[in-house]
């Protein structure tokens, strides 16, 4: 156990909780277009069934829509919340930027329109201090309102929409590579240096694989479940998950055998797929891989979406379809100039400028 330094542990009392002090968090909020739900979202967390003190900081990105005066009001009606600006309006950029106005042992990461259960931070705490771990995160409980929605929430929660992550799909609770959000020792962040401003996607499963491999520990917890609200539409998952994938790729070149069949599996379909469309016209079987294919999304539509309605069952194979091709093709059409430089690359091409 690594407790804080502000901790107060009474083990030896009936009500542990209720004799000890909980240290101070800061919660981390990137925020861009979220006008309908920032003031929920902030009012969720500020109203925690936390017994420490809680501020909030967000990291406002240039909005289409009224975020920047709604954070406004917020902060000035409560002194617990800050606001930083974001002028790239990129998410790692956001992240570091509101760490940087914080200065609390623990930095909760939340996005602006999350919805967090009361005992969200406490959960975390205790889950920090129980197992030493330098972050912990809990579930992305994808939760739809129309039939397309809950099409999609369902892909999200299945093994068929998104391999064996348990972030998604639910689990024991144990060490794990990445989480949903994450709630995170501050040490372990200035250790590793916050979040990689070169990642546009996929910034989380990247820092946690760093702060694996300095010797941390990542943490998932089934009790820390945040409701998720899925892209309403086709469009909008597609580019969703053209970018996870292009970005999981980059990812994969920047740290050499971090890629398993978990994430080959949609480029490898997508490839198949096309190979036996391309052969088709001169050896019609094929046609026996897309073929295969829809039949095994058919079947896995059925079987996985037992309680949906009629309408948001009938989505279901397209929103699974939708998922895995947009994802493999964005794997698979990841270009090379996304990665990010190497060390020493990045040494010479600093060199070359500097000497111009």
């Amino acid at each position: 156990m690594k407790p804080f330094p502000d901790s107060r542990h009474t083990s030896q009392s009936p009500d542990r909780n209720a004799m000890r002090d909980w240290p101070p968090v800061s919660v981390i909020m990137p925020v861009l277009n979220e006008e309908r739900h920032l003031r929920d979202a902030v009012s969720q967390v500020l109203d925690q069934d936390y017994e420490g003190p809680i501020e909030v900081v967000l990291s406002v990105g240039p909005s289409q829509d009224r975020t920047l005066e709604v954070a406004d009001a917020i902060a000035a009606e409560d002194p617990r919340v800050t606001v930083v600006p974001n002028p790239t309006g990129r998410t790692p950029n956001a992240l570091n930027a509101a760490l940087a106005a914080t200065r609390n042992p623990i930095i909760a990461r939340v996005d602006g329109h999350a919805m967090l259960p009361a005992d969200y931070v406490r959960t975390a705490v205790e889950t920090l201090e129980e197992t030493g771990a330098d972050n912990v995160g809990g579930i992305m409980a994808a939760e739809g309102v129309t039939p397309f929605e809950q099409a999609v929430a369902c892909a999200m929660t299945s093994k068929i929409g998104v391999g064996n992550a348990r972030f998604h799909t639910g689990g024991e609770a144990g060490p794990a590579d990445t989480v949903y959000l994450g709630v995170f020792r501050r040490e372990a962040l200035e250790r590793v240096g916050g979040y990689d401003e070169h990642f546009q996607r996929a910034q989380d499963w990247e820092m946690n694989h760093r702060i694996r491999e300095t010797g941390g520990l990542v943490w998932f917890q089934p009790r820390m479940r945040v409701s998720y609200r899925p892209r309403p539409n086709v469009r909008a998952l597609g580019k969703q998950y053209f970018h996870y994938g292009r970005w999981r790729r980059v990812v994969s070149r920047t740290h050499q055998g971090t890629i398993n069949l978990r994430y080959l599996a949609p480029p490898a379909a997508v490839l198949a797929m096309f190979l036996g469309l391309v052969v088709s016209p001169f050896f019609w079987p094929g046609l026996l891989i897309p073929g295969g294919y829809v039949v095994a999304i058919l079947a896995g539509s059925v079987l996985t979406g037992r309680g949906l309605s009629t309408a948001a069952l009938v989505r279901l194979p397209l929103v699974y379809a939708t998922m895995h091709i947009s994802w493999g093709t964005g794997f698979l059409t990841s270009p090379p100039g996304l990665s990010k430089p190497r060390p020493e690359a990045e040494k010479a091409r600093l060199q070359d400028l500097f000497e111009d």
